[in-house]
């Protein structure tokens, strides 16, 4: 893979995908593109199969309290846009909940690496605010801590199968899971 954290390089788009767009893919989209955590090297990009038309307002109060910046672009979206003729190119796709993992992919040009990063699904979690919140803010701590291993990668040397191997990794890390390690 070509280097791509130098001046004048495009970094790597990277597409988040799950279910609904509303949640998960929406904070990693947002997460890879904040430089301290995408390290400038990540393009983070998202979609869902079924998205539902809206960013969930915990997704959006998160990355707020985090000072990490909202797009105004950041919206749910379909992955059939990034499978058109006029996406941009994709060099690594990966799924953040199960149904996506499991779900018919649109053929994607390029060949792009695929992993799947299981997370829970805040936006599922029923209950008090600050349970949902709690929620939020572990799903966020989950993603965060696999973006930043993601883009610490040196992805200009590694092979190809050695990159699958340590993005499949990350989504099999447990101490990626807990918040508190």
């Amino acid at each position: 893979m070509a280097t791509r954290d130098k001046p004048g390089v495009p970094p790597f788009n990277v597409l988040f995908l799950c279910t609904g767009n509303s949640a998960r893919s929406i904070m990693a989209e947002a997460l890879a593109n904040y430089p301290p955590v995408g390290g400038g090297k990540l393009r983070g990009l998202s979609a869902g199969s079924r998205p539902r038309g809206a960013i969930d307002p915990l997704a959006i109060e998160l990355l707020e309290r985090h000072h990490i910046p909202v797009d105004p672009n950041l919206r749910s979206k379909s992955w059939d846009e990034f499978a058109a003729e006029d996406a941009p190119p994709l060099h690594f796709i990966i799924t953040v909940c199960d149904q996506a993992r499991g779900e018919q992919c649109p053929l994607w040009p390029g060949q792009p690496m695929t992993a799947h990063w299981g997370v829970r699904d805040p936006a599922a979690v029923t209950g008090s605010d600050e349970e949902r919140r709690r929620a939020f803010g572990d799903a966020f701590n989950v993603l965060k801590r696999r973006i930043e291993l993601f883009a610490s990668l040196p992805l200009d040397t590694l092979s190809r199968l050695a990159l699958q191997r340590r993005l499949d990794a990350i989504g099999r890390d447990q101490a990626a899971d807990d918040p508190l390690q």
